[in-house]
Formats: structure tokens, sequence, C-alpha cells
């Protein structure tokens, strides 16, 4: 860019309103319930605010909030990341403690958690950790086992 051109910024408050407006006219259309899956962050989602000019890193979350008395989570967390105690890089925290400060975050803003669940488990005694300790502080935890062939068999990923 030469410096006299102008980068359209991204309109959350537009996103918002749309993409609310689209996924209830789809709830409706489906009988009443859909699930979505929310890629990336929910909350401080840094990296689209880095690649969308004006992007809110914490519009997904408006959005669910937009929705919230029709809105509930179900959280997944990887065994795998879990047992390898992975790191989120942008906050220097192990994806166990960014769970539950999610969980946090979401019952402050007053959105159902419907349950956690841990994905990838293979009998990794960290989930297991994890898992005790979510049922502890009163959330439904299920287990989720690798599903054989996935993701390139498709016969039998979706049999």
């Amino acid at each position: 860019m030469g410096g006299n051109e102008t980068v359209a910024s991204f309109d959350n408050q537009k996103y918002v309103s749309m993409q609310t407006q689209k996924i209830k006219e789809r709830i409706a259309a489906l009988g009443n319930k859909l699930y979505l899956e929310f890629g990336g962050k929910l909350f401080d989602d840094l990296h689209a605010a880095r690649v969308l000019p004006g992007y809110d890193p914490n519009c997904k979350i408006k959005l669910m909030l937009a929705m919230k008395d029709i809105t509930e989570i179900i959280m997944c967390v990887s065994a795998i990341a879990l047992e390898k105690n992975k790191i989120r890089a942008d906050f220097g925290i192990t994806y166990d403690a960014d769970a539950i400060r999610l969980i946090g975050k979401l019952k402050h803003l007053d959105i159902k958690i419907n349950s956690v669940v841990i994905t990838q488990y293979t009998g990794q005694q960290t989930a297991d950790i994890f898992k005790r300790k979510l049922n502890n502080m009163g959330y439904r935890v299920y287990l989720h086992c690798p599903t054989k062939g996935y993701p390139t068999e498709v016969d039998t990923v979706i049999s």
C-alpha cells in the first residue's frame, strides 16, 4: 500500500447481528436444536485480531452473549494436550488451566455450560485427574475415545 489507501475495518457489530439472525433462522428450520463448533478462541482471539483489521478479539463471545438465552456450551479439551502439558502460547498457561479459566469467564457472563468433553481419550492419567477436578467443581464430564479410521475412512466414521 502506498499510504493513501484505507483498509476497511472488520465490522464486529454487523457480524454479530447477521450471524445471530442466520443462526436463529437455522435453529428454527432444524427443530430448535443446532450444534455449532466455534474454532479458535472464544475469548482473546489475538490471532484473528492480527489478521482481520478491526476484529474484536472477543467477537465470538459477543455472538454467544447475543444468544445466551438459547445457548449452552459443550467445551472440548484434548486428552493428548493434557497429557503433553501443552501450553497456550499467548497466555503461557496449560490447556487444563485455560479450560477452567474459560469456564469461570462463561459462568460470570451467565452462559450455561452443559458439560466438558475430554477428546482423544485413551486412558491418560492427566485426563482422569482433570475429569475428577471438573466433577468436583460440579460439571458433567464425558470421555470421547478416538474414532477408528478418522478422518480418512469416511464410511467407517459416519457409520
